[in-house]
C-alpha cells in the first residue's frame, strides 16, 4: 500500500519519523510534511504566495519540506509530487492531544480531513506529550488500524482521528469508539509592551479540560483509553436543517 505521510509539526518532528519507521517495513511510504512547526493553522491553504518543495534528508530519511500548511501538503503530494495516488493518508504522531475543539484549530487533524475531502482514507494520529518523546506505541497502534482499514474500508467523507495515551502498552486500559468532545483548553493572553511601547498579545494555552462523558474522546484519554473517533468532511446539522424548514421565512 502506498501511504503518504504528513503532520504540523515540520518535517524535522520525531513523531513523523517514527511513523514512518514503523510503517515502512509493510508499505511504501512517502513524506511530504511543513518545512517548519505549523500547529494550529486549522484547515489553511496558501494562496497569496508560491509554495516551494525540497526534497531533503533528516532524521534517517529522505522526504520533502514544503513551505506551506499541512493542507498544502497533502494537495501538493496528491496532484503534484507523487507519481500515484496515495491509498491512505496518516497525519501525526501529534505530541499533545487532538480532542474536543482543537479538532477545529489543529493542522494535524486538517490533514486527514483534506485527503478525505480528496476522497483518500485518512488517519490523524495524536499522543499525549512525554519527557522522552516514545511514539513506539501510538506508531505500531497506526499499523494495526490500517490493516482494519484495508479490511473494511471508511465511508465516503469519513477520517478517523485518533489519540493515543503517551504510556507502555500494558498500561493502556483499551479501545474506545467515541465521540468529539466540547472540551477546550483553558486560554489565556499574555499582554506585553514592545520597545516602542506599543502593546501587543501572546496567545498561550493553560491546562486541558476533558468532557467527563465517557463516550468522548478527551474523557477516555484522560482515563489511559485510546480514542478513535470517525470525523465526517460535511458539517451540515441534518436535525437542525429539518427543523429550519418549519420556519416562516420570506423576504421583506
Amino acid at each position: 500500500m502506498n501511504i503518504l505521510l504528513t503532520n504540523d509539526d515540520g518535517i524535522h518532528a520525531e513523531g513523523l519519523w517514527a511513523l514512518q519507521k514503523a510503517l515502512s517495513g509493510e508499505h511504501r511510504t512517502t513524506v511530504v510534511a511543513p518545512d517548519m512547526e505549523r500547529s494550529a493553522v486549522g484547515h489553511s491553504i496558501t494562496l497569496l504566495q508560491p509554495l516551494r518543495v525540497n526534497r531533503i534528508q533528516t532524521n534517517g530519511g529522505r522526504g520533502y519540506a514544503v513551505s506551506g500548511t499541512p493542507a498544502d501538503c497533502v494537495k501538493l503530494a496528491v496532484l503534484e509530487i507523487l507519481e500515484t495516488r496515495p491509498d491512505m493518508v496518516v497525519s501525526g504522531i501529534n505530541p499533545g492531544p487532538n480532542v474536543g475543539i482543537n479538532l477545529n484549530y489543529s493542522g494535524t487533524v486538517s490533514a486527514a480531513k483534506e485527503a478525505a475531502l480528496m476522497g483518500i482514507p485518512a488517519i490523524a494520529i495524536s499522543q499525549y506529550p512525554n519527557p522522552d518523546k516514545e511514539y513506539r506505541v501510538a506508531a505500531d497502534f497506526v499499523g494495526t488500524l490500517i490493516a482494519k482499514i484495508i479490511e473494511d474500508g471508511l465511508p465516503s467523507g469519513t477520517f478517523l482521528n485518533v489519540n493515543v495515551p503517551a504510556c507502555p502498552s500494558d498500561r493502556i486500559e483499551g479501545i474506545r469508539i467515541t465521540r468529539q468532545g466540547i472540551s477546550r483548553l483553558k486560554e489565556i493572553f499574555y499582554r506585553r509592551t514592545d520597545p516602542r511601547e506599543q502593546t501587543y498579545y501572546w496567545q498561550g494555552a493553560e491546562t486541558q479540560i476533558y468532557d467527563i462523558d465517557m463516550e468522548t474522546d478527551g474523557a477516555v484519554l484522560s482515563k489511559n483509553y485510546i480514542s478513535i473517533t470517525p470525523v465526517q468532511c460535511d458539517m451540515t446539522d441534518y436535525q437542525a436543517m429539518e427543523r429550519l424548514k418549519s420556519w416562516d421565512i420570506c423576504l421583506k
